[in-house]
Formats: C-alpha cells, structure tokens, sequence
C-alpha cells in the first residue's frame, strides 16, 4: 500500500483499491565498450572459419644483403619456411529457460531480453580475454595471473601455480612464455627508477610499475604522455608502420592524461584540459588511434592505488600496438532455442568459438602502472 492513513482509519484497510503496475519499459544493465575487433585484425577468418581448428601462418624469409666486389664468387641463400599456428581454443556459452506459463503471463519478453544481454556478455568476455592475452595475463576465476611463466616456478596471489600457456607456436622463439618480447615490457627502470626488491606474488622477476602523475616527476615518476612517446619511439626503432598504431588504457590513466597542460600537446587537447582527438574522439594522440577500455588486466587495488615508488602488488596495464600484430578468428558464434523435455519450457543457449593470436610480438608494447 503506497498511501498512509490515519490511525484507527479502517476502510480498504488492506490497500487492494492500489495495484502495483509493472513498467513495459526494462531498465537496462550499463555496458562497456568493446575494442578488441578494432585494434586485432581477422585476416585468417576465412579460412579458419570453414574448416579445421588452426591455420599454420607461413612467415616472411629472412634476406641476407652482402657486400660484392667485381670477380666475388657468390652463393645463394637457403630460404626458410619458418611457420607458427592460430588455434581456436577459446570458447564460451550462455544458456536459460522460459516456461509457458512465465512466457504466458509476463508483460515484457524476457527471452528478447536474456537473449539480449546474453550477446552482449559473450562479447564482453571475449574482449576482456583477448586483452588479457595480449597484455600478458590470464583470468583465473575473478583475479588475473601471468601467462607463460614455467610450471611450479611461481604461484599468484591466491597461492595456484600458473603454467604454461601458449597458444600455438610462438610467432617469435625469443619472446617469453607470454609470447611477448622482454624489451617490450615497459617498468620504473626504463623511465630512471629503481625496480623494488624482492619478488612479488604476481611477477615473474619482480617487475615494478611506473608511477604516473602529470608532468612527470623525479624517481622513475612519469607523465602519462611520456609513456606514450617512449612506446612510439620504440615501435619506431623497430620499423613498424606509423599506420593503424592503436593505444589502451583505463580511465584512471585517461583521466591523467586529459589534465596533462602542455604545448606539445595542445594539438592534441586543443589548447585547454578537453580532448580534441584519439578514439576517446575521432582522430590520433602520439600517432595512436587511443581506446579506453574496463577490460584491461589489473592487480590489488588497481593503478588508482598511489605509491610513489611504484607498486608490484597494486597496478594497472597499458598495451599499445599495430593491427598486424594481433589476429582473431571466430569459427562459431550460434543461439538456438529448442524445447525443454523435462518440462513446458523454451531453453536458449549459444556459445562462441574463436582463437586469437599474437603474429608480431615486436609491435606489442605493455606497461604496468600506478598512480603517483
């Protein structure tokens, strides 16, 4: 009953004269973006998606260009068929029922609904997984571990032992068990810090992030735009296209980017604190195509959790690259709706089927971070 009454008022006592109507209109769940099919390329759909569960990538040989004199005596190279392979080994699936009478009765279509938002998770699991990946990481349960470390070497913070976890081949056979390249992996020591001691739970050599504040500072402190730069000169040491270079982070870095005041980026700001450019708007920032994401592996209480000395226990990740580095490949992606035999019932279920792979470990780029 919404109204009150007066004490001893006793007609309609129970409050049936006032029904409880239900809204047609659904308050719908928030939802984060996704970026990964934005910044991974599917080049290997097609093929993987017809038949079979991996495709062997045939990488480019390798020419030697020697010096020659008039009366050398020359030699022809041996070409290599170097190859490495994309599997599909990921998979995920959602699966509900609606009884008759349920279906009957409702005054909204919570099978459209379900149904609805069934897609939407599935895609968000995919993005989430795909950014773990290629940021180094793995989902165990709710917390995030390190891929690629040798099994009973090291254990994460919940005391389980990672393993191995390589998806295929390794594109490169220098990168690291996460398929990522050492001298890829950005820390305080690359910015003028000094690495913690000891080894953290979750860290393979005891990594220290790199404490970020606008303008930077002393002690390994770096501005967030300086972080960027370091990835963009690096990706230009290595001769990767200036072309299709993207760039993610969380909002906690964003937030401190957009309060970098500076006139080398004014072209990028706009001469003030709003943001003019980066796919947090339409154009590029340090040359990146720049996406904010929730998706992105963290640890503890997260980037937010300031130490001025940076964190092995409390961080966020960066990852930056090119288009070509990453492939996706989805070779199954149905929803089917049948009849449930143990009951008057419709069930709904799907799944999704894909792979994902880094080809190009040399225009991977991670960092971890934390507030200053």
């Amino acid at each position: 009953m919404a109204f009150q009454k007066a004490s001893g008022y006793g007609n309609l006592p129970n409050g049936n004269f006032s029904p409880v109507i239900y809204s047609q209109k659904v308050q719908k769940e928030f939802r984060k973006s996704s970026v990964v099919e934005d910044i991974t390329n599917n080049d290997y759909f097609g093929e993987i998606a017809s038949y079979g569960d991996s495709v062997k990538i045939i990488k480019e040989p390798e020419i030697t260009v020697s010096d020659y004199a008039r009366g050398t005596a020359v030699a022809a190279q041996d070409l290599t068929d170097t190859d490495f392979s994309l599997v599909i080994d990921q998979a995920n699936y959602y699966m509900f029922k609606i009884d008759d009478i349920e279906a009957a009765h409702s005054h909204v279509n919570f099978m459209d609904l379900a149904t609805d938002r069934a897609a939407y998770k599935l895609r968000d699991s995919f993005d989430s997984e795909v950014l773990s990946y290629l940021s180094g990481f793995k989902k165990s349960g709710s917390d995030w571990v390190l891929r690629g470390a040798t099994a009973g070497a090291l254990v994460d913070a919940n005391g389980d032992t990672i393993l191995t976890d390589v998806n295929g081949t390794r594109a490169d056979a220098t990168a690291d068990g996460d398929e990522l390249l050492a001298g890829n992996k950005l820390d305080i020591t690359d910015f003028g810090g000094t690495a913690l001691t000891g080894t953290a739970a979750d860290d393979t050599a005891g990594v220290t992030s790199i404490p970020t504040q606008v303008g930077g500072g002393a002690g390994g402190i770096t501005s967030p735009l300086a972080i960027m730069n370091r990835m963009a000169r690096k990706m230009d040491e290595a001769n990767i296209d200036t072309a299709d270079r993207w760039f993610v982070a969380d909002p906690v870095f964003y937030e401190m980017l957009m309060d970098e005041d500076s006139k080398f980026i004014s072209a990028d700001f706009g001469g003030g604190e709003e943001l003019r450019n980066g796919r947090v708007g339409s154009g590029l920032i340090r040359g990146f195509k720049v996406y904010k994401s929730n998706n992105l592996p963290y640890f503890g209480n997260g980037a937010s959790e300031s130490a001025g000395a940076g964190s092995q226990t409390d961080f966020g990740t960066l990852v930056a690259g090119h288009n070509s580095c990453v492939a996706t490949a989805q070779q199954l992606a149905k929803t089917e709706t049948y009849r449930d035999t143990g009951s008057f019932a419709d069930i709904v279920r799907g799944m999704q089927l894909y792979g994902r792979k880094i080809l190009r470990p040399e225009g991977l780029f991670t960092a971890k971070y934390n507030v200053a």
